[in-house]
Parts: structure tokens; C-alpha cells; sequence
């Protein structure tokens, strides 16, 4: 195994063999002539042949040709094509700078792909929504959310409404990997999951990789979501900003030197506790419910070879009903990165950034004599350098590496009791994370694309806290007992793993409009999330493997068919997949999670299996657009001592997944749009017997069955309409817009969970104790809004 990475990097180097020594190089960045921000995915090629090429993360662009004189076209889907007539005789740069066209100004564009990019390009199990689509969509009480649009697409659920995180293609919510300007996100939500930390002002593309992760990505299991913030606009000051009905948002962005350096900054607030006050009294008089984010980000050319940008999020949610208790939340990171074109084929992206998710809280009227106060946070600071080689148009070689250095604080917590303080601190934990990748992506015979690669990483678990050891339960299900304490230092490695990650993904095609694609991916995870709740709360616990917990593992296999039809204004995709876990993270039955020294003793490992289809149609362009997604899936888990050791659907399993969205262009000034939802109800654990005691009826869960009942089927509709500006009023330096939505069209009460009770009032001597069964809605009802967005020029 250790002779994989040197052998495949023989074999890209082989590739190379045969290349005319005479040949030139063609290189330069694709922008967005209003605003200066670099185009990602934009296509340039020479219209005199078939050669061409997508720029990447930062809009760069490098071809390699014979030679001659060509006409360079760069083109992305709503802007008008550019051609530059360009006599390559040597190594040459050509920026371009892409106006928007004016017969799609209208228009709703649900992706920001280029025609066929879905059936031409290698990568699967990716999706794509730009800020135009997702500004579109119907949304809760019309604020604009990444996460929420994300749940639209075929693969990714949610277990309920108000629930934070998403699952993708069977996994839990903590094997995703959500990263900001490179930066990891421990806790994207706000307000207990209903809004995303992310704000649209600043968002400039989003991307989720469900499988085929490239061998660039690493350290989750099931997905990696891809957030990239705005530039700032290099060209003039702009005022973006929006009031809503729950919060309002501004944006400020506009050139330090022009065409050279920008700056973003933008901002919100949300005020239901400043609407909420007049009407509390006693003791809610007060009361603080309320979030607010910062984001940051400025960049500076200094020539066509370097550019550094520097971004920053700062974001906090604050809970605090009355005076005499409080709780707050948030996440802080800072990005820094140095882009650097060594020559015109070899371009590097070297990136530090700082991580920090945080929560605390605290009760007592009198903090001096009955008191408690608890902070926890986890703390990462990463170096990261990537390298992109262009051999050729048809053959870039990516390598490059990462370290993560991670400090754990799971709880910092004092109680106070009649003035004497107890420390039940937890102890703090470190580790080391490093890995190291190469990856070649390469057409042969005209027909054939493959992305192949190899990740190669590494974990140590660092010493500095008592090393527990644990022995033998009494039988399964119950917490392991305690046999050892051994003191350790903070140069210790107390243990470390090294694994394998190879990476393949082939595109095959059938003819211009239809492809094959297959993929294979083996993911690590080394650091652990200990909640036994299916959604993310922000008193979750985060821990490194240690010598009790082993790094999680899975191998997803994927296979699909691809086809744009008619002249490309519909796109159909199906995909099959499976995956294989092991080393899960679960608990025996009423695990101790919280403020406990010795958690690892209550840990079980198991193994897990996903398997699913996906079907997707989209419809791109016209007045009427949208999408279909359907999936059928099947979640399952096999962990020894729990549900007599037989397998069982997870929390988060999801039968069936159909959603539809359309958007309509009523006039050029109007725009409906609708998302209907329709997802299996998922299961959860409930009594299936019990007995009477005292006169009360007492349920039990005879056979310690997993997950045995299935809550109610979730569906809803989202309604919303959107008034733009008039046509004469577009040249105006003002511009607002209006929208008007409506969630849950039909007031359905969707249950979060379901749980048994005994039935309210005293029963007869000798008659039988009445239970039931009580759906918990965390929305029941229709829920109208109305929202107005500017912009200032």
C-alpha cells in the first residue's frame, strides 16, 4: 500500500510523455465585467478546434495549444459570449470580462453550469445552485437560506422542521464536512436550526459533493458542502440589505483600488425578542432570543501572478429567558489564502485558516452563591497548500496537503451551592490531523474522462489528560467498566492511524448528449460528534479518536446515466449508489453524554450500509423552469448490543424523497415560484408493551427494539412571488424588490416526533389506564410573509 502514491504519480507523469516541446501556453482569469468577482466554471476554448477548459475556484484559466493564430471564446450560462482574436506564437495572457445578456436578464437560472457541462464532465454526485435560483425559492417567512435549498436536491433529507443539519445519502449529520472560505463549520444554523449561518449578500456559490469526492477533500464521511464568499465588488460601491419579518440584513461592498483590491462586509440581525418585549412581563421581562453574523472578506491583486484574500465570519445566537439564566452559540473563522502562478501551467492556492465553534451557559439568581456556568468549544487551525498543474487541456495534475492541528474543550463548568464552588470540568483533548493527495484528471480517446487520485492520511490522538482504559462490559448494552488512569504529556502521542484514501471517477460518453459515470471513494473521519440526537443541537460534544474510539470508515461505490434533451433545455440524470461503514459511533441505551469524564466507556461501534437511486429532470430555460428529484434509499445499522444484533433503520431513514420546484415568469416583473415536499416519515423508538404499577401504566419496549415505528409521512407546499423592479427603473442607483411568500400553503402538522402518554384524568377503580400517542409539530400552521430587498449603486 505504501507504493501507491509514488505509482500513481509514475502514472500521471506518463500522461505527459510526448507532449510537443514547441507547443504554447494560453492563461488568464475570467470575470464578471460589473463587479470584478472571477467566474467559477466559466468555459474558454478556441473556436478553431475542440480544445478547451474551465476555470477554476478562482477563475483561473490555462490552455495549452500548438502554435497559431485562434479566436479565444470564454462564455458562462447568463452571460454574453466574449471572443478575443489571439496570435499565439508564444506564452500568452488573456483576461477576460464577461457582461451579463441581455435576453437572460429575466430569466430564472436554476443552474450555472455550461450547456452539457452535466453529461461532458467527469464529476457525479455534485450539485450546484447558484444565489440567483436560490433567491427565488420559497422559504420560511421569506428569508433566503443555503441550507434549506440544499434539502431540495435528490440525496439530501432533513429528520424535521427546525431541524439543524442534513443528512446525505444515509449518513448523520456530523459526516459533513460544511466549509467557509475553506474554513469548517461546526454548527451552521441559526435560531435552533431553522435559519443557516450563511448570508446571502455574501454567498457567491455553493457546491455539494454527495460521492466521487475528489482526492482534494477529506475528513467526513458522507459530503462536503463548498460555500464560497463574494470578492467585493472592484468596481463601484454597492448597498445590498433587506428587512424581513424576522430579521434584516446590509451589505456593503466597493473598490480599495479599482480593478486591484475590493472589500465585503456584511451583516444581520434578527429581532424578535426587541418585538416581543413590549408584551413581557414578571419574569420574562428581558428576555434576549435573538442572532446576529458578521462576514468579512477583502482581497489585493499585487500583480497577474499573486492575489491574496483574507475573509472572516463571526455569528452568534443568544437565548437568555429573564435575567437569571443564559445560553448563547457561535462560530468564528478567519480564512487566509495567497494564490501564486508560478509559471503559466502551474498554479498554487496556499490557504491558513482558524476555526472556532463555541456555546456557554449559565443559571443563578446569585452567581456568589448558587450558580452554574458551563463554556465548551472546539478549536482548529489548519495550513493547507494545493497545487493545479495544466499539462495540457485535457490533463491537470492536482497535489498538494493539509495539516489540522485540534484543540477539544468539551465542558469548562463550575457549580456554585451555598457560596462553595465543585469543578466538574471535563478534560481538554488535542490532536493532529495530516494528509497528502495527488489527483489527475485526464480524457482519453476523446471518449473517456478519469479522475483517479489518492489521499494518504494521518491522526494522532496527543497526549496532555489522563488516558482512560476500559474493560470487558457485563454484558452488552451496559457501560464498560473502568481498569486504568495513566497520566500523559503534551508531547505524547498516545495512539495514531494511517489510511488509505483512493479516489476514481470515469465518464464514458455515449454521444454529445448522453454519458455513463462511475465512481468510487473511500472516506476516514477522525473526529466524533457524541449526541444521541439525530439533529444538531448546540450543546453537541465533538472528540478525536482516541484509544477507545477508532476512526470512522466508509466506501461508497456509484454508477449513473446522463442526457440533455431537447437541444439542451432539459437535463435527466439517474444514479444508483451504495455505501459500506464501519466503525460508527453509537451509545448503549440511556448513555450519559453530558458532563461525563468517562464517555468513552458508554461508546459502541458498529458497522452501517446505505443504498439508494436518485432521478433528477431539470428544466433550465423559458419562462417556466425547476426541477424534479426523486429518491429511493435505505438506511441501515448493525451495532452489537443494540436491537438483539439485528439490523435496523437508522433515525434519518427516508424511504421515499420527491420534491418539486418550478419557477414561472409571469412578466418581467414578476416571478412565482413553488416547492412542493414529500418525504417517508422516519423511524423512532416506541413502546410496544407495558404494565400497570401504583395505577399507572408504565411503557416498556419489550425485545429492546431499535427504531420500531415510523412517524407520519412529512409534506407541505411553499408558495412565493416575486415583484422586480420595472424595466425603465433598472438604471436607477435604487432598486427594491419585494416578496411575498406563503409556508405551508395547506397548514399541514407535520410531526417532528411522536411519543406515548397516559391519557389526562382519573380513571375508574378497576378500569383500564387509557394511553395515546402525541405528535409533537414544530410549525402546524400556515405561515404568510413579506420581505423587501435593495441595492444601492
Amino acid at each position: 500500500m505504501r507504493r501507491m502514491l509514488p505509482t500513481l504519480l509514475l502514472m500521471v507523469l506518463a500522461t505527459t510523455i510526448g507532449q510537443a516541446q514547441t507547443n504554447v501556453t494560453v492563461k488568464g482569469y475570467v470575470r464578471d465585467a460589473s463587479n470584478g468577482e472571477t467566474l467559477i466554471g466559466a468555459t474558454v476554448y478556441l473556436e478553431e478546434t475542440s480544445k478547451g477548459t474551465v476555470t477554476n475556484e478562482y477563475g483561473f484559466y490555462s490552455l495549452t495549444v500548438s502554435p497559431g493564430t485562434y479566436t479565444l471564446v470564454a462564455s458562462y450560462l447568463g452571460f454574453a459570449d466574449q471572443r478575443q482574436e489571439a496570435e499565439l506564437l508564444g506564452n500568452a495572457t488573456y483576461d477576460f470580462a464577461l457582461g451579463e445578456s441581455g435576453k437572460l436578464l429575466t430569466e430564472v437560472i436554476v443552474t450555472a453550469e455550461e450547456e452539457d457541462r452535466n453529461v461532458s464532465t467527469v464529476q457525479m454526485s455534485v450539485e450546484r445552485l447558484d444565489m440567483t435560483t436560490i433567491e427565488k425559492l420559497p422559504s420560511l417567512l421569506g428569508e433566503v437560506d443555503v441550507l434549506r435549498s440544499i434539502q431540495l436536491l435528490p440525496g439530501v433529507t432533513s429528520v424535521g422542521e427546525g431541524a439543524a443539519g442534513f443528512n446525505v445519502r444515509g449518513g448523520s449529520i456530523d459526516q459533513n464536512l460544511v466549509i467557509l472560505d475553506e474554513a469548517p463549520v461546526f454548527n451552521s444554523s441559526h435560531l435552533f436550526g431553522f435559519f443557516s449561518v450563511f448570508n446571502p449578500d455574501a454567498v457567491k456559490s455553493v457546491k455539494l459533493y454527495k460521492g466521487g469526492i475528489p482526492a482534494r477533500y477529506g475528513g467526513r464521511l458522507s459530503s462536503i458542502l463548498d460555500v464560497r464568499m463574494k470578492e467585493g465588488n472592484n468596481q463601484h460601491f454597492e448597498v445590498q440589505g433587506g428587512i424581513g419579518t424576522i430579521f434584516s440584513r446590509l451589505s456593503v461592498e466597493a473598490p480599495i483600488v479599482k480593478d486591484r483590491s475590493s472589500f465585503l462586509l456584511a451583516g444581520r440581525r434578527s429581532y424578535i425578542d426587541v418585538l416581543a418585549g413590549p408584551f413581557l412581563n414578571d419574569d420574562l421581562a428581558g428576555t434576549k432570543l435573538n442572532f446576529y453574523d458578521l462576514t468579512l472578506k477583502t482581497n489585493y491583486r499585487f500583480s497577474d501572478k499573486d492575489q491574496v484574500f483574507l475573509s472572516g465570519y463571526l455569528g452568534r445566537d443568544i437565548f437568555s429567558p429573564g435575567d437569571a439564566a443564559g445560553f448563547s452559540w457561535g462560530n468564528a473563522t478567519g480564512t487566509l489564502r495567497w494564490n501564486h502562478l508560478f509559471t503559466d501551467k502551474l498554479f498554487s492556492n496556499l490557504t491558513f485558516y482558524y476555526s472556532d465553534y463555541d456555546y456557554a451557559i449559565n443559571f443563578g439568581d446569585e452567581p456568589e452563591e448558587d450558580a452554574f456556568n458551563w463554556d465548551a468549544s472546539i478549536i482548529n487551525t489548519s495550513v493547507k497548500p494545493e497545487f493545479s498543474y495544466f499539462i495540457s487541456p485535457t490533463n491537470v495534475l492536482r497535489f498538494g496537503g493539509q495539516a489540522i492541528h485540534y484543540r477539544f474543550e468539551p465542558a469548562n463548568a463550575v457549580a456554585v451551592s451555598d457560596g462553595d464552588e465543585i469543578d466538574i470540568s471535563i478534560s481538554r483533548q488535542w490532536a493532529l490531523e495530516s494528509s497528502l493527495f495527488v489527483e489527475n484528471e485526464v480524457t482519453l480517446f476523446d471518449r473517456l474522462k478519469l479522475n483517479y487520485g489518492l489521499r494518504v492520511s494521518h491522526f494522532a490522538y496527543l497526549g496532555g489528560r489522563n488516558v482512560y482504559e476500559f474493560g470487558e462490559a457485563p454484558r452488552v448494552g451496559l457501560p464498560r467498566p473502568l481498569t486504568g488512569i495513566t497520566p500523559t504529556d503534551r508531547d505524547e502521542t498516545i495512539k495514531d492511524w494511517f489510511n488509505f484514501e483512493p479516489r476514481a471517477a470515469a465518464q464514458f460518453s455515449l454521444n454529445d448528449n448522453s454519458s455513463l459515470k462511475a465512481s468510487y471513494q473511500r472516506t476516514v473521519q477522525y473526529i466524533h460528534l457524541l449526541s444521541n440526537t439525530t439533529a444538531s443541537i448546540p450543546l453537541d460534544i465533538w472528540t478525536p479518536s482516541t484509544n477507545n474510539i477508532d476512526p470512522q470508515l466508509a466506501d461508497q461505490y456509484a454508477i449513473g446515466y446522463f442526457r440533455n434533451l431537447a437541444e439542451n433545455k432539459y437535463e435527466l440524470s439517474l444514479e444508483t449508489y451504495y455505501k459500506d461503514f464501519s466503525n460508527l459511533v453509537d451509545y448503549i441505551d440511556g448513555a450519559d453524554l453530558v458532563l461525563n469524564e468517562f464517555v468513552e466507556g458508554q461508546v459502541l461501534a458498529g458497522k452501517g450500509r446505505a443504498y439508494g437511486t436518485e432521478l433528477q429532470l431539470k428544466k433550465t430555460e423559458g419562462r417556466a423552469s425547476g426541477w424534479l428529484s426523486y429518491t429511493l434509499a435505505r438506511t441501515e445499522r448493525l451495532v452489537e448490543g443494540i436491537n438483539n444484533n439485528t439490523w435496523y433503520p437508522t433515525r434519518f431513514d427516508q424511504t421515499h424523497n420527491f420534491n418539486l420546484t418550478g419557477f414561472y415568469e409571469l412578466n418581467d416583473r414578476i416571478t412565482l415560484s413553488a416547492t412542493f415536499v414529500y418525504n417517508t416519515g422516519t423511524p423512532l423508538t416506541l413502546a410496544n408493551s407495558g404494565y400497570y404499577q401504583l395505577g399507572y401504566f408504565v411503557p416498556n419496549n419489550a425485545g429492546d427494539a431499535r427504531n420500531n415505528f415510523r412517524i407520519p409521512d412529512y409534506h407541505r407546499l411553499d408558495f412565493s412571488l416575486t415583484l422586480d423592479p420595472k424595466a425603465e427603473k433598472s438604471d436607477r442607483r435604487w432598486q427594491g424588490q419585494w416578496i411575498f411568500g406563503v409556508y405551508n400553503l395547506y397548514a399541514r402538522r407535520n410531526p417532528f416526533t411522536v411519543y406515548g402518554d397516559q391519557v389526562d384524568g382519573r380513571t375508574a377503580p378497576g378500569a383500564a389506564i387509557n394511553t395515546e400517542a402525541i405528535k409533537l409539530s414544530v410549525v402546524g400552521s400556515i405561515i404568510p410573509s413579506v420581505s423587501y430587498n435593495f441595492t444601492f449603486k
